[in-house]
C-alpha cells in the first residue's frame, strides 16, 4: 500500500508542504515508511534527518534509499518508549492512529525534541468513515480537530495549530473505502485523483481552512 500510494506525487507533496516549514534543522520522521515524504523534504533542503520504523520491510527499504545520503540517520525506536533526544521537531505522518495509547505516542514524541521543538502529526479524520481497511491496517480511531487538541493536552504539549485537511479526500474516503470496501492502490483512479483534485483542492484550501477533512494536521511544540 505505501508503495502504491507513493505514486499520488501531488497528494504527498502537498502534505510534505504543510508540515516542512517546522522541521527546523534537525527533524526526526517517526514512522516513515519507505521514505515518500523524508526523500521529499531533503529534496526541499533540510540540512539533516532522522527517519524511524520498525516494520522491518520499511526498515530495509530506508537503507536502501538513504544509507549513502550522509544528511540521513536511520532509527528503529518505538514511539511510546524512546530515548530522549533533542531534534528540532518530530514528523508522524498517519501514525498516531496505529498507537492504542495515543496520548503515551505523543508523550513520547515530546521526549524526542528540544524543549521549543514541534510536534506535527496526520491523523484520519472523523469517526463515522470508520473502515474495514481502515481496521485491518491497525486504525484505532479516527479524529476530530477538539479530540487531537486534547491528547496533546493531556500529554502535556501545547498546541499550536489543529487543523482539517483534504476536504474532497473525505468523500472519496467514505464512498470508496467504507461503502464500497475497496482498498487503496496505484491505477487509473488514483492518478486521475491526484492529477484532477488534489490540485486544486490544494490550491482553494491554501485560501480556505475547510469545516471537515480526510486528515486533521495537529501542530504543538514541546513547552520550555
Amino acid at each position: 500500500m505505501l508503495e502504491a500510494l507513493s505514486g499520488a506525487r501531488n497528494y504527498n507533496a502537498w502534505l510534505a508542504e504543510l508540515v516542512r516549514p517546522y522541521l527546523g534543522d534537525d527533524p526526526i520522521e517517526v514512522g516513515a515508511g519507505i521514505g515518500t515524504f523524508s526523500e521529499l523534504w531533503l529534496e526541499a533542503g533540510v540540512p539533516r534527518l532522522t527517519v524511524s520504523e520498525l516494520d522491518v520491510f520499511a526498515v530495509d527499504e530506508l537503507r536502501r534509499r538513504f544509507d549513502s545520503d550522509p544528511r540521513v540517520t536511520i532509527a528503529e525506536l518505538d514511539l511510546t518508549d524512546p530515548p530522549e533526544a533533542t531534534h528540532s521537531s518530530l514528523a508522524a505522518l498517519n501514525v498516531l492512529e496505529h498507537i492504542e495509547d495515543d496520548v503515551a505516542g505523543l508523550r513520547g514524541a515530546a521526549r524526542l525534541v528540544r524543549p521549543g521543538g514541534v510536534i506535527a502529526v496526520l491523523v484520519p479524520a472523523l469517526a463515522f468513515a470508520m473502515s474495514r481497511f481502515d481496521r485491518e491496517i491497525g486504525h484505532h480511531r479516527r479524529y476530530t480537530t477538539t479530540e487531537l487538541e486534547s491528547a496533546f493536552s493531556e500529554a502535556g504539549l501545547e498546541p499550536l495549530d489543529v487543523h482539517y485537511v483534504n476536504a474532497p479526500g473525505l468523500l472519496g474516503w467514505t464512498v470508496g473505502m467504507k461503502l464500497l470496501r475497496m482498498t487503496p492502490q496505484e491505477g487509473v483512479a488514483l492518478r486521475a485523483w491526484d492529477k484532477l483534485v488534489v490540485p486544486p483542492a490544494r490550491a482553494f484550501e491554501q485560501r480556505v481552512r475547510p469545516p471537515f477533512g480526510q486528515s486533521v494536521l495537529g501542530l504543538a511544540h514541546r513547552p520550555g
